[in-house]
């Protein structure tokens, strides 16, 4: 008997886990997706184009909140959960909801819905977002080039755009950021490892996606998305931890699993967390993977000329996912305006309009900073006119993006650069060790 599934996702892993489980699976009817978390994903359709000979019309894509009028609607058997960052509390909340409208609710495990490669591959995640996946990709990229390896980087999905044209895209030029139509939020993880000479893979179908890559690899480096799961399976996984959300690490999904699952966990931000939160990261990654090498990392944040911003009144910009469902309170653009001395900082509250304000109302803990939300032109536009707005000399930027190629500024906009420094030697001997058995 075909079992009817509706699969609970945010433009991500809800793809990926039904173009590998679900797609061809005659067992299974796939019925509806639904989506939270990012905006503008609900209201279309998974594209018969992606969807298969199962699926010749497609797969309709709803809001979340939908989920109970869904499951009567096409008597559905199972619930898939298929996306990430998430406390245990919202994680067991949409449980409840699924199995009191009379459907079965699934967490897959993960190494079922991965790919396996023909090149080895190395796999960074995180405990949350904004832990420092890409720029710990970075740092390993760089090291297995100077090894003289091909690097090629598989990133975690954001298809928020055309879904049939985005089942494989390959990215290394600048200008093929404009060509995809790229949000904010893909330039912010795509555009810095393009700027280091690295071809990047993103897009809808992995399969797809991995076998293009493999032609021009020696090493695949997954970067992942959000705390999610690799969809790649790894030879070596690396899972990052953040010490300002000590705790985090035990709590929140999948977060907890990845880090059961790392061969390594690396404690980044070391230099400006505070020391009892470093322990207590540690402890905790220590009780759930003993099996794991737990090292230490900082994140080195400058700017390229200070005396733009000393003694200047500014307006930050923090990368958006890491301050909005992150729950970051501070990012880098406020260590950097706290390291060279700023004489103020402007509340962007006070000028934010249309999306944004809705943004500042949807995450009311949001402080001072202003998240650099650009899903769609609407919300880029509102971003441009918040900042336009704010009354300061300048603006500390911290999305990896450079928002002058996004947005027209009326004030200079000072980019933040933030890189991994490992504390010793032992990350890059790892790395060097799993470069010499390619």
């Amino acid at each position: 008997m075909v079992k009817r599934v509706i699969i609970i996702g945010a433009a991500g892993r809800d793809f990926h886990d039904f173009n590998v489980l679900f797609r061809d699976n005659p067992e299974y009817q796939v019925v509806a997706f639904t989506a939270a978390q990012i905006p503008y994903i609900s209201n279309r359709s998974y594209p018969k184009e992606l969807s298969g000979k199962l699926y010749p019309k497609g797969i309709m894509i709803y809001d979340e909140s939908e989920l109970p009028s869904l499951i009567k609607k096409y008597s559905a058997d199972i619930c898939v959960m298929a996306y990430s960052d998430l406390p245990y509390s919202a994680v067991m909340d949409k449980a409840s909801i699924v199995n009191a409208a009379g459907s079965d609710f699934w967490i897959i495990a993960p190494e079922k819905a991965m790919i396996k490669s023909s090149k080895p591959v190395i796999a960074v995640c995180a405990v949350r977002t904004g832990c420092g996946k890409s720029q710990t990709s970075r740092y390993i990229a760089k090291l297995l080039r100077d090894k003289g390896l091909r690097v090629v980087v598989i990133r975690h999905p954001m298809p928020y755009g055309i879904l049939k044209d985005q089942a494989v895209q390959r990215f290394s030029k600048l200008s093929d950021l404009d060509k995809y139509n790229c949000t904010i939020e893909e330039r912010e993880d795509y555009e810095p490892h393009i700027r280091n000479g690295f071809v990047l893979y993103s897009g809808v179908d992995y399969g797809k996606i991995l076998k293009a890559a493999e032609k021009e690899a020696d090493v695949i480096l997954w970067d992942g998305g959000n705390n999610d799961a690799p969809f790649i399976k790894p030879d070596l996984m690396i899972t990052v931890a953040d010490p300002f959300r000590a705790g985090n690490e035990l709590s929140y999904y999948p977060g907890d699993e990845v880090a059961r699952m790392a061969d390594v966990l690396l404690i980044n931000k070391v230099n400006s967390a505070p020391k009892k939160s470093v322990h207590e990261v540690a402890t905790n990654l220590k009780k759930i993977n003993s099996r794991a090498t737990i090292l230490y990392a900082a994140s080195e944040v400058w700017v390229d000329n200070p005396a733009s911003v000393k003694g200047k009144k500014v307006l930050i910009i923090e990368d958006g996912p890491t301050i909005t469902h992150g729950g970051m309170g501070i990012g880098a653009g406020t260590v950097a305006a706290r390291k060279y001395k700023v004489s103020s900082i402007v509340d962007a509250k006070k000028y934010a309009v249309g999306e944004i304000l809705a943004t500042y109302k949807k995450y009311p803990r949001l402080g001072k900073e202003l998240p650099a939300m650009g899903y769609g032109a609407k919300q880029i536009r509102d971003l441009e006119s918040t900042v336009n707005r704010s009354k300061c000399d300048a603006v500390l930027s911290a999305t990896p993006t450079n928002l002058n190629a996004v947005i027209k500024a009326n004030k200079p906009i000072i980019q933040v650069h933030y890189e991994l420094k490992p504390r010793g030697n032992d990350f890059d001997t790892i790395i060097s060790k799993f470069a010499s058995g390619v």
